[in-house]
Parts: structure tokens; sequence; C-alpha cells
């Protein structure tokens, strides 16, 4: 499934991956790309098996040459595991938490002059003169180095694990309609993958910052309008990770 977000005229966030990739039924994840004018950047690129479609995908919408940026949220290899061919036939930056640059050699890289270390505290990333990216810090929220993307033209965040449901789970096609019942859906993830209470609402003060229309996690179903706010409501009294060990 590929579907466009958020669209105007120089500006498209496409969700360009959802899970239906067969070699990756056992932990079935979302691609984003977002593209400004004459650049785009990737996000979460995913495994070696989802390149052949997501390629044909992202040549509806921009070239190799436009791409300036693959953003990694974290190093697991449902992120990254395609890494070394997107490094090859583009010539974007990759960005990835400063914490997690020494583990790109096992991606088999062959070219690392492009890699870009993401300061714990988050920072900008500038994809166009006129547009720049948000990087978010969401650490322990699972990985110590965990980093969300934020795009204030559309308003919508990336938000890796957080938020990440297994398809399929509930009667839900894209966005939660039904909040409530869909929490069985996220409870026992959210409860074992993310760190502590403590850390989640630490995250919930850095986003409070920002005018957000849409949470889009890399695995699962999307949040919007009441379910988003449900959502962080409910993450804000979650116990998980050390609170319940």
């Amino acid at each position: 499934m590929e579907v466009i977000l958020y669209e105007t005229a120089g500006h498209k966030f496409i969700l360009i991956g959802f899970g239906e990739i067969k070699r990756e039924s056992s932990i079935p994840s979302n691609q984003y790309l977002i593209t400004h004018g004459k650049s785009s950047a990737l996000i979460d690129p995913g495994g070696f098996g989802l390149f052949p479609i997501l390629l044909s995908r992202v040549l509806k919408y921009t070239t190799m040459e436009e791409i300036k940026a693959i953003l990694l949220s974290h190093q697991d290899p449902d992120v990254a595991g395609g890494l070394n061919i997107w490094a090859e036939i583009t010539m974007a930056k990759i960005y990835i938490s400063k914490l997690w640059i020494r583990f790109l050699p096992h991606y088999e890289l062959r070219h690392y002059i492009g890699i870009e270390a993401i300061e714990d505290r988050g920072g900008d990333i500038a994809i166009a003169d006129d547009f720049i990216l948000k990087l978010i810090p969401a650490h322990f929220l699972h990985s110590p180095g965990h980093i969300n993307v934020y795009d204030p033209e559309s308003k919508i965040l990336f938000t890796g694990d957080i938020g990440a449901s297994v398809l399929p789970c509930s009667d839900n096609k894209l966005f939660i309609d039904d909040f409530d019942s869909f929490v069985p859906c996220i409870e026992a993830f959210h409860k074992r993958y993310m760190s502590s209470n403590k850390a989640l609402r630490k995250w919930i003060q850095e986003i409070e910052n920002y005018d957000i229309d849409i949470l889009a996690p890399q695995h699962g179903y999307l949040y919007r309008g009441e379910a988003k706010e449900k959502f962080i409501k409910w993450l804000y009294e979650l116990k998980c990770g050390v609170d319940i060990i």
C-alpha cells in the first residue's frame, strides 16, 4: 500500500510501505518518503526484501539524485537492513544517532562518507534551502538512541517504534478509528519495549512543543484526531519496562 498522507503543490508526505511484503511477515513495517520541490528524504527504508517494491514507488515521486537524506530512527534491521543498496544508488546523507554509527559496518556499507551522527538532543536537517526537518529525541523508547522526525509543513511526526502495532489486529484500515478497542493491539508491545514511564513522559514533554496532526509509527496503524490524543494520554499513565520488571 502507498498513501499520500499530505500534499500541496510543492510538498508531499507519503506512506510508501505498509507492512504488506511477505518476506517481512514476522515484523511488518512502514516506510515513508517526504518530498519538497526537487529534494526528498527517505525514512526507515527497511530490509533488503523491501527494496524492489519500494524503489518502484519512490521513483513515482522523486529521483535517486533528489534523495538528499536517509533518516534512521534506530539501529534495528527492520529499519536499515537494506541500507547498503540505498547507499549505493543515491548520494544521500545517512542520519542516525551517534550511538549507532559504529554498528553500520555490519550492514555491509561500502562507503561511509555520507554518514552523519545525530546528537542526543536531536537537531535540524535542511532538506532544501527553504525546508528543514526536525529531529526529536525519543531515547529508551525502545532504543537508547531512538530519534523521531517531524515535518513542520505536513505536521506529521514519524514516531519510530512509539505507537507500533502488529498487522492485522483490528478492523482499522490505516488510521485508528476507536482507540479504546485498539489498546490490546499495542499494550503488550509497549509494556515490554518501552523502557519506563519516565522516558515516555519525557518524550511527551518534547512533542508538546510541536503542532502535530498525525503520529506515524514504523509499524502498524496511524494516529490522528481523538485517537492521537487518547494515545498520548494512555502513554502518560503507562507503566512499562523497568516499572514492572
